[in-house]
C-alpha cells in the first residue's frame, strides 16, 4: 500500500500500510478519498471503502464518514457503484461508536443536496438509504447522535428534500411513539421540540391528522412541566397552521388551561405567543374570550408575566384591526401597505398589483374595496390585488420614486358569453359583481319608518298612484309595487342612517375593548416602569403605529396624548422607535392629521440627537411626500442642518442623507433642487469617507437629470460648469477622479442629450486622458471605452468627435500603466469589472 497518496498542508505525502493511524486528529489536510488510490493490497476502490469502512480502528471509521460526500462524487457516474456505496452507507450507520454514527449524520444533509443535484432517481434513493437512519438515529440512545440527527432532520425540512410520505409514513410515527405517556422522559422532550419545529414546515392536513391530538394531549401533560413549556412556546405555530375551526373547538380549552398553569414560565410563553394565537381565532373570540383572558395576564402575580403580557399588549390589539374599515395594513415583515380600491371587471382577470401607496384609480362611478380572502389557518389577509378589465384605467394618484414602485397590468380578452364562462355566486350583483355582504342596519332603519306617513302626506299621495301603503299587524309598514320598482331613498334618509351609526363607529370600545385600551395607555405611567419593566415605553412606542391603525383616524384622539408624552420621554430609546415610526403612522392618520399632531413632533426629533435623527433622516422621503406643497417646502431650509452631527466620523449619517436627497429631489421644483440640494450635494461628493463620495456622485448625476428632464438647460448648464471648475480642475486627484465617473453615469443614464454632453462635458473628459495620476486616467478609459463610444450619437459616420475619441482610446491603450491599458482594451460587451475601489 505504499503507492498511496495523500496531501498535506504542511507537506507530508506519504503514508504506511495501516490507514491513517500515525495522523491522529491533525488530519483536517488530507485528501479524504486518498484512502480509494491503487495500493500494493491489490484491492478495488470499492473493495478498499469496504476495508476502511469497517476497520477495527475507530478512527479510520471517522474518516470514512467525514468523507462520505466526496466518495459519492468518486462514485455517482456509475450507477452500481452508486449503489454499492450507498449500500455501505447504510451498514456503517449501524456502527458501534457513538463519534463514527455523530459523523455520519453530519455528513446526511450534503449527501442529499448532493444527490438532489445530481441524481436523477434521487427521490428514491435518498427515501431508501438516507431517511431511515434519519429515523432510527431519533431514538439513538446516544445524546449527541440524537442531536445530530433532529438538527438534520430539520435542514432536509427546509431544503425540501423529505417528501410528504415519507414524513407521515416514516418521521412523524417515530416522534408519536416517543410523545407517548409511556415514553422515557428525556426522549419524550426532545421529541416534543422537534415535533413543535416541524410543525412549521409540514402541510395542513399531516397536521391535523397526524399531530394536532397528540399535540393537545402533551399541554395537558401533568407530570412534565418541560413539556408544557414547550408546548405553550409553540402554542401559536400550531394555531397558525390548523386554522381558525381547529384552533376554537380544539386548542382553545388547552391554551386557556397553559395561562392559568402553576408555573409562570409557561404562563410567560402564552403571554409571548398571544397575537398569533389571536389571528387565529374569529373576531367574537378574539372580544369575548380571548380579551378577558389577556388582561388576566396582564395582571398577574408574577412580574415575568406581566412583562411579557405588557410588551405583547400593543400587538394583541392590533389583531383586532379591520383592513376593509381602515383601508391599511400591515404584511408580515412590518410594511405598511393600502387596501387598493378598484372594480372587478369579471371572474378571471388578471390581476393588477400594487405597491406600498401606490392606489388604484379609475373612471368609475362606484368604488369597491377589496376583500381579503381567507387562508388555510383561517386569517384573512388583505389581498394586495384588484382587477383591471374593460375600458377602465388604473391610474397612480402619484408620480412614484423610480425603482421604489412598479405596477405590472395584463390585458385579458373581453368576456365572452359562452355558458362555461358564467358562473353563480350568492353574492353577485349586476352593479357590485362580487360584493361582500351588506351590514344589517334593520335598527336603524326601524327609526325612519315613522317619519314615512309624514314624508307622503307633505308629498301629496295622489289617488290611484301604483304603490299603496299596506300597515301590518306588528305595525311595520310594506310597500306594495306593481312593477316591483322601488322608490328612491333620499339622500336625507340615508344621512339619517349614517347619523344613527356614527356614534357607533367613533366609539373606541366597538374597535377594541375598554380594557384593553386602557392597559395600554397606562404603559407610559412611571409608576409601570417601577412594577413591571424599565422598558414598558420603549414596548409601547414600537407597537403604536399598530394600535392607531386598529383604531383608526376617528378615534386618534385616544392616543394623541400618549404619543405626546412618549415623544418627549427622556429614554432617547423610546424618541428613537417613534422616530423609525413617525411616517407610518402619518400614513395612518391622513394629511391633516399629520400636519396637526405629527409635524411638531417630526421638527422637535429633526433637532434630537444623532440617534434619533437618524429614525427621521432614513425615511425622510416617505413623510415628506405624505405633506402638503407647501409645507414640504418649508423643511427645505433644514436639509442643510443635516450635514451637521455629533461625531463627525459618524460616515452612515451622511451616507443616509444622499441616498434619501436622490429620492427627495422629485418632491421639489428644478428651481428649488437646483437652489436648495445643489449645494448639499456638492458638499457631500467632498467627504473625507470615500463610500459618501460614491453615493453623492449618484445624487449629482440625478440632479443634472432633472434640469434637463424639467427643459431647464440653462441650469443644467450652470451646474455642468460648476461640476468642470469643483471636480475637473480640482488640485486633488480624487477630485478629476470623480468627475470621469460622473461623466460615466450620465452618458450611462441618459442624463442630458448627447450633443450636449459633447459640446459641455467631453472636452473636459478628454483632457483628464493624460492626467498624471494613474487612478484618474483608468477610469477615463472606463468612461470613454464602455460607455462614450457605445452610444449611437458617436458611432455615427461623419461624427465631429469620432477621430479625436479614437485618438484618446489608443492613447490609453499604450498607457505605461497596466490597468489603464486593460479598460482602455476591454471589450464593452464582456463583464465590467468593479473599480469602486479606486475611488
Amino acid at each position: 500500500f505504499a503507492g498511496l497518496s495523500l496531501y498535506f498542508e504542511d507537506g507530508h505525502d506519504d503514508l504506511d500500510d495501516f490507514g491513517f493511524d500515525d495522523y491522529g486528529s491533525e488530519c483536517d489536510g488530507i485528501r479524504i478519498t486518498a484512502f480509494l488510490d491503487a495500493g500494493q493490497d491489490n484491492l478495488t476502490p470499492l473493495g478498499r471503502l469496504e476495508k476502511y469502512a469497517f476497520s477495527e480502528n475507530v478512527f479510520n471509521r471517522q474518516i470514512v464518514a467525514r468523507g462520505l460526500l466526496d466518495v459519492l462524487r468518486e462514485f455517482s457516474d456509475n450507477e452500481n457503484d452508486f449503489i454499492s456505496v450507498m449500500e455501505t452507507v447504510a451498514r456503517m450507520s449501524e456502527d458501534g461508536e457513538p463519534t463514527v454514527r455523530a459523523e455520519l449524520m453530519e455528513q446526511v444533509p450534503n449527501i442529499a443536496m448532493f444527490l438532489h443535484e445530481s441524481q436523477p432517481n434521487f427521490p428514491a434513493a435518498f427515501s431508501r438509504y438516507l431517511v431511515p437512519i434519519v429515523v432510527r438515529y431519533l431514538t439513538d440512545p446516544n445524546n449527541q447522535v440524537r442531536k445530530t440527527s433532529q438538527a438534520a432532520l430539520l435542514v432536509l425540512l427546509e431544503q425540501g428534500l423529505i417528501c410528504k410520505g415519507d414524513m407521515e409514513t416514516k418521521v412523524c410515527p417515530v416522534l408519536l411513539d416517543l410523545t407517548e405517556p409511556s415514553s422515557d422522559d428525556d426522549y419524550k422532550i426532545e421529541a416534543v421540540a422537534i415535533m413543535c419545529k416541524l410543525v412549521t414546515m409540514l402541510s395542513k392536513d399531516t397536521v391535523e391528522h397526524l399531530l394536532l391530538l397528540r399535540f393537545c394531549e402533551l399541554c395537558s401533560d401533568a407530570r412534565l412541566f418541560q413539556v408544557r413549556k414547550v408546548c405553550a412556546a409553540n402554542f401559536g405555530e400550531f394555531c397558525s397552521i390548523v386554522g381558525q375551526d381547529a384552533t376554537e373547538k380544539l386548542l382553545m380549552s388547552k391554551f386557556f388551561d397553559l395561562c392559568s398553569d402553576s408555573l409562570w414560565g409557561i404562563r410567560k410563553a402564552c403571554a409571548e405567543c398571544f397575537m398569533i394565537v389571536s389571528n387565529s381565532t374569529s373576531p367574537g373570540v378574539r372580544r369575548t374570550k380571548l380579551s378577558p383572558l389577556f388582561i388576566s395576564l396582564i395582571s398577574d402575580q408574577s412580574r415575568w408575566v406581566r412583562q411579557a403580557a405588557f410588551q405583547s399588549l400593543g400587538r394583541f390589539i392590533s389583531t383586532f384591526a379591520n383592513p376593509s374599515s381602515t383601508g391599511l395594513y400591515f404584511k408580515e415583515d412590518g410594511t405598511l401597505l393600502e387596501v387598493p380600491r378598484c372594480p372587478f371587471d369579471r371572474l378571471g382577470d388578471s390581476p393588477l398589483s400594487i405597491e406600498s401607496s401606490m392606489r388604484c384609480s379609475f373612471n368609475g362611478p362606484t368604488e369597491r374595496p377589496s376583500h381579503p380572502p381567507i387562508k388555510q389557518d383561517g386569517r384573512s389577509t388583505p389581498t394586495l390585488e384588484c382587477m383591471s378589465g374593460g375600458d377602465r384605467g388604473s391610474d397612480s394618484t402619484h408620480t412614484p420614486p423610480r425603482g421604489r414602485h412598479e405596477v405590472q397590468e395584463r390585458n385579458n380578452n373581453p368576456p365572452t358569453n359562452n355558458e362555461e364562462t358564467e358562473q353563480t355566486d350568492e353574492n353577485f350583483n349586476s352593479f357590485h359583481y362580487w360584493r361582500p355582504p351588506l351590514p344589517d342596519i334593520s335598527e336603524e332603519l326601524e327609526m325612519l319608518k315613522d317619519q314615512v306617513p309624514l314624508q307622503n302626506q307633505a308629498a301629496g299621495i295622489k289617488e290611484g298612484e301604483k304603490e299603496e301603503m299596506v300597515v301590518l299587524e306588528d305595525g311595520e309598514i310594506e310597500a306594495k309595487e306593481e312593477m316591483a320598482s322601488l322608490k328612491p331613498v333620499t339622500s336625507s334618509q340615508i344621512q339619517k342612517v349614517l347619523d344613527c351609526l356614527q356614534p357607533h363607529m367613533d366609539d373606541p370600545d366597538n374597535v377594541i375593548p375598554q380594557q384593553l385600551l386602557d392597559q395600554y395607555l397606562s404603559m407610559t405611567d412611571p409608576a409601570r416602569a417601577q412594577t413591571v419593566d424599565t422598558e414598558i415605553a420603549k414596548h409601547c412606542a414600537f407597537s403604536l403605529p399598530g394600535v392607531a391603525l386598529t383604531l383608526g383616524q376617528q378615534n386618534w384622539h385616544c392616543l394623541k396624548d400618549t404619543y405626546e408624552t412618549l415623544a418627549t420621554d427622556v429614554q432617547w430609546k423610546v424618541r428613537r422607535t417613534l422616530a423609525f415610526s413617525i411616517h407610518e403612522l402619518a400614513v395612518i392618520l391622513g394629511d391633516q392629521l399629520t400636519a396637526a399632531d405629527l409635524v411638531p413632533i417630526f421638527n422637535g426629533f429633526l433637532k434630537d440627537l444623532d440617534e434619533v435623527r437618524i429614525g427621521v433622516l432614513k425615511h425622510l422621503y416617505d413623510f415628506l411626500k405624505l405633506l402638503h406643497a407647501e409645507k414640504r417646502r418649508e423643511y427645505l431650509y433644514q436639509l442643510q442642518e443635516f450635514m451637521v452631527t455629533d461625531n463627525s466620523r459618524n460616515w452612515r449619517f451622511r451616507y443616509e442623507l444622499a441616498e434619501q436627497l436622490i429620492l427627495i429631489i422629485e418632491l421639489y421644483s428644478h428651481y428649488d433642487v437646483y437652489d436648495y440640494l445643489r449645494q448639499i450635494a456638492l458638499t457631500l461628493c467632498s467627504d473625507k469617507v470615500s463610500e459618501v463620495r460614491w453615493i453623492s456622485y449618484k445624487l449629482v448625476v440625478e440632479i443634472l437629470q432633472k434640469m434637463y428632464a424639467c427643459g431647464a438647460h440653462d441650469l443644467g448648464l450652470n451646474f455642468i460648469n460648476e461640476l468642470i471648475v469643483r471636480f475637473c480642475h480640482c488640485p486633488k486627484w480624487v477630485g478629476r477622479q470623480a468627475f470621469a465617473f460622473i461623466c460615466q453615469a450620465i452618458v450611462e443614464e441618459d442624463c442630458m442629450p448627447m450633443d450636449q454632453f459633447a459640446q459641455h462635458l467631453l472636452p473636459s473628459l478628454l483632457s483628464l486622458s493624460s492626467d498624471p495620476v494613474a487612478n484618474v486616467r483608468v477610469l477615463v478609459a472606463k468612461a470613454l471605452r464602455q460607455s462614450v463610444m457605445e452610444k449611437a450619437y458617436f458611432k455615427e459616420p461623419g461624427s465631429a468627435y469620432s477621430d479625436e475619441l479614437e485618438e484618446t482610446v489608443m492613447a490609453l491603450q499604450a498607457d505605461k500603466d497596466r490597468d489603464v491599458r486593460f479598460f482602455a482594451s476591454q471589450d464593452p460587451n464582456m463583464a465590467l469589472m468593479d473599480t469602486a475601489a479606486l475611488i
